[in-house]
Parts: structure tokens; sequence; C-alpha cells
């Protein structure tokens, strides 16, 4: 039996426990669930470039920071949490990236002679600001495609776990999947979607 199907039930029973209100269901969650948050967290820095300021570990406790934000949630199962934790994380991710983004724009910036400048640093290839907008305008055309690309971009859940916490065939996630990338794809190239 793998540690996923054997803590599986202990998880969900945990976070029933927590949304109950028992505070020290949510303690002994953290450490069954941390190892597979790693991974998460590891999944969507890979992603980020090379340079980014923002670390795994400091990704995983900005997650765990806003967990109880989400604790009155009714939790289904050990899928349908670590889908938020993914929603959680891409919301990390992006409030960094708006931040840095401020920065680059010209706050708290500090005066440099053009002689003292050196060389303007290209801009990454990949804009989460941008990806983020999209995924919200997606939401707004079609809700259970923007939760497919997050379950399974952001939150890494396979075809057949996606398709668990949604409710659907898995079938039904891979045409999704599909027909979202397509959408994402167009609308980060300024094209029309509709």
């Amino acid at each position: 039996m793998s540690t996923e199907s054997s803590t599986s039930p202990r998880i969900t029973g945990l976070l029933h426990d927590w949304t109950d209100g028992d505070q020290s269901a949510l303690a002994e969650l953290v450490p069954i669930v941390h190892g597979e948050l790693r991974r998460l967290a590891r999944r969507q820095m890979r992603r980020e470039r090379p340079d980014h300021t923002l670390q795994t570990s400091a990704l995983i406790n900005e997650a765990y920071l806003r967990l109880p934000g989400v604790r009155r949630m009714h939790w289904r199962d050990r899928a349908h949490f670590f889908a938020m934790a993914a929603r959680l994380m891409r919301r990390v991710l992006i409030d960094h990236a708006r931040g840095r983004r401020y920065l680059k724009r010209g706050g708290e910036a500090r005066k440099v002679s053009l002689d003292d400048a050196g060389e303007i640093p290209a801009r990454p290839g990949r804009d989460l600001v941008a990806l983020d907008a999209a995924l919200s305008e997606l939401e707004v055309v079609d809700p259970r495609k923007c939760q497919v690309i997050e379950l399974r971009f952001f939150g890494g859940l396979t075809v057949e776990e996606a398709a668990d916490v949604l409710k659907v065939s898995p079938d039904t996630v891979m045409r999704d999947w599909r027909l979202a990338k397509a959408w994402l794809l167009r609308r980060l190239k300024g094209s029309p979607t509709t």
C-alpha cells in the first residue's frame, strides 16, 4: 500500500476535525502533508526563473500562513486539500511577482546616474502576472477549465486526482486541459479568445 493511499483517510479526518474547530488537528496535519507540500512547492519553483528571490521553504511557509484563512472550507479529501494548497501557492507567487513588478516600476527605487546604470537586464520570458490575469479571465468564461489548470499545472495532480476533485471523468479533465491550454496560449500571445 502506498504512503499516499495509507495517509489519505487520516488526512481527510484531520481536515474535517480542523474544519470543526479542532486546532490540534492542524498541528497534527502539518507534519503529515509537509513532504508532499514541499514537492508541490519545488514543482512550482522549477517553473520560475532561475534567479527567483522566493525560495521553496518560503513558498511553503507563506502557504501555511494562509491556510487558517480557508479553515471554514468543507474539505472533501486529500486531493481537495492539495488542490487548495496549489491555489494558495499560486497566490503567493502572484503576490510576489506583483511586488517585484512594483519595485521594477520605481517603488523604493534609488537614483542612479546614467554613467553608473550599466546594462538593463532582459525581462524574463514568462510573466506570472499575465498568466494570472489570463486565468482570471478563463475563470469567468469557464470556471472548471480554470480549476483543471490549477489542479494539474499548479497542483501537480494527476488526471485521475483532478477528476476526483472536480467530480468529472478523466476524459473530461483531459479535454478541459487541452482546451484550457489552447485558450491560455492564445490569450497570452494576444490573440482573441472568443
